[in-house]
């Protein structure tokens, strides 16, 4: 009977805790998108990758999940850029593009 118990608090926490996971990284891809615009830069694939994952507090000291999400941007279309995006819960700390050629206008020397 404890066995099924604990057993059933396993498979519901890692069910809400994928649910939750799931969320947060449509709120972490929607940002990096909308980042990724606003620098006129194209992401890659359209997708992110989940890269760390830790326990911090945060400003209230209340433990929450950091997870730091890798991605891959490109100006020219010729190269790849790497690009990270770091949150702490559901709050966006940071957005990151690594270095990268800006595009030149030949046209307007």
């Amino acid at each position: 009977m404890v066995d099924d118990l604990m057993l059933f608090a396993i498979l519901v926490f890692t069910l809400f805790y994928w649910w939750s996971a799931t969320g947060i990284k449509e709120v972490a891809l929607a940002a990096t998108k909308l980042h990724c615009q606003k620098m006129d830069v194209q992401l890659l694939d359209d997708c992110i990758a989940l890269n760390r994952l830790w326990f911090k507090r945060d400003e209230i000291g209340k433990n929450r999940v950091w997870r730091s999400y890798r991605f891959e941007f490109t100006v020219t279309g010729e190269s790849r850029y790497d690009g990270r995006i770091i949150l702490l819960g559901s709050k966006i700390l940071s957005i990151q593009l690594g270095p990268y050629r800006i595009k030149r206008d030949f046209y307007h020397n």
